[in-house]
């Protein structure tokens, strides 16, 4: 890289000990908050949380619990969207390369995208299209897309961390009762394609928190009565002692942020509303729709829509970093049909969380990323489907103070390659981080070997950062 970077000290004091006293909890109520304390985090059988006390006290004093405060929404669409059908229109192309779609003018001068989206045209000048991606790897995998890296980077001491917990490890919550990162994609028998984005070498102390209905189920009682709950001082008295009896399981490291989140967690409401759509203004629901039927999933995740609405409240509540997948878009069959029943889904809950976000004065601080892990083939197969063309990807990002109105690089009258401004994968995730106040020349990491690793190894999109 042309520029020196400096180094950030990013470690984390560690928790500070509490004396041991007070009473044993029974047998029981340890089994009752164990299982209350789970909340089925998407993680390892040991449960570990996202939070910890020493980045909640910076968050708190920093920001104050309930400010406004920059975050992030990922939507992945997860199999390859095809960009000559979506963002990178060839009119002018033989038939077998630009498809059966149109482009269709937008509220930017100048730009045009495919008629699958006509409410979303009416957002082209709050957005960007980077039709330029070079870098991905062929793949089916959500890592690259929500890291950065590939996956076999650093795996042997494990692995890249993707942003979101990067995010939970720099900026720590800014609400104690809820987590810095979020994942809502759902389970797919392709597991990959429901990747919400591992820890990596950072542990599992900031993975994301998964509210699947497990998860949502177990954030109950069981017996176990509030008030104790909310007695903070007698439950984490409790809790040393129960450390004590399970220090031989292997999971000492993380137990002060699973035991600080999970009562964080279950002694407030905010994360249990934000989830619950019924607290919606029903003509808001309604304008993002639920994406159903689900057509074309297979082994893929479902068109949520809802999804969407959810990210947003989750935001509101003080999550910095949500990740969803959205469909399954890899259609090496039929890809005509597919792309008018995802996109037309698409075009409705992205428009209506754009819209949604403006209207509440909160566009500029939430940065927005949607994009596949590749291209598609230019040419229509004899199935009438695209296959996979890592040598060419695209993306379309809103919000978060980027300059809006713009398209970024281009490919050649085919879509086969990029003719002009090739911007690598590595710029976007730059990019993302620079919106979320993350500075990738001055940040780093400590992994577990004592060694300093930056975010990523590339600048910022210049042409979109204020």
């Amino acid at each position: 890289m042309s520029h020196q970077k400096c180094m950030a000290n990013s470690s984390l004091r560690p928790l500070c000990s509490r004396p041991v006293s007070g009473r044993r909890i029974t047998e029981q109520n340890r089994r009752s908050f164990l299982h209350a304390g789970s909340l089925s985090l998407g993680m390892s059988a040991a449960g570990l949380g996202g939070l910890n006390l020493p980045s909640i006290l910076r968050a708190e004093d920093k920001q104050g619990i309930g400010s406004s405060h920059k975050s992030l929404i990922q939507i992945f669409l997860a199999g390859g969207p095809p960009h000559l059908d979506l963002w990178d229109m060839k009119p002018n192309a033989p038939s077998e390369i630009r498809g059966e779609f149109s482009p269709i003018s937008t509220s930017a001068s100048g730009i045009q995208i495919s008629e699958v989206f006509p409410k979303l045209s009416q957002w082209m000048h709050r957005g960007a299209l980077i039709r330029s991606i070079v870098g991905s790897k062929d793949q089916h995998d959500a890592f690259q897309c929500l890291s950065g890296w590939k996956p076999e980077d650093l795996r042997s001491i494990g692995g890249r961390p993707s942003m979101g917990s990067v995010v939970s490890k720099v900026q720590g919550p800014v609400d104690p009762s809820v987590p810095a990162f979020v994942g809502l994609a759902e389970k797919s028998t392709h597991r990959e394609w429901s990747d919400c984005g591992g820890p990596g070498f950072l542990g599992a102390a900031h993975s994301a928190f998964r509210p699947d209905g497990p998860a949502l189920e177990n954030m109950t009682l069981h017996g176990l009565p509030l008030e104790r709950l909310r007695d903070r001082r007698k439950l984490l008295v409790s809790l040393d002692t129960l450390r004590r009896d399970i220090d031989t399981s292997g999971v000492m490291a993380g137990m002060d942020a699973f035991s600080q989140r999970a009562l964080d967690v279950l002694t407030s409401s905010k994360l249990v509303e934000a989830l619950d759509l019924s607290r919606e203004d029903p003509e808001i629901v309604a304008k993002y729709g639920d994406g159903k039927p689900y057509q074309y999933q297979f082994d893929g995740t479902a068109t949520r829509n809802d999804h969407l609405l959810v990210a947003r409240r989750l935001i509101e509540a003080g999550v910095r970093v949500v990740s969803l997948s959205f469909g399954r878009w890899d259609a090496h069959t039929n890809n005509t049909a597919m792309v008018r029943d995802h996109a037309g889904k698409l075009d409705q809950c992205l428009s209506a969380l754009i819209e949604d976000l403006e209207q509440r004065g909160m566009l500029d601080d939430v940065s927005i990323v949607v994009w596949g892990e590749f291209g598609r083939t230019p040419k229509i197969n004899k199935d009438g489907g695209r296959d996979h063309w890592p040598q060419v990807n695209s993306a379309f990002l809103a919000g978060g103070g980027i300059r809006g109105g713009q398209v970024i690089g281009a490919t050649n009258r085919l879509g086969e390659c990029v003719v002009e401004r090739p911007v690598d994968v590595q710029e976007v995730v730059a990019t993302l981080y620079h919106n979320m106040g993350i500075s990738t020349a001055h940040t780093a990491l400590q992994d577990p070997t004592g060694r300093p690793q930056f975010l990523v190894d590339r600048d910022p999109i210049r042409e979109l950062i204020s």
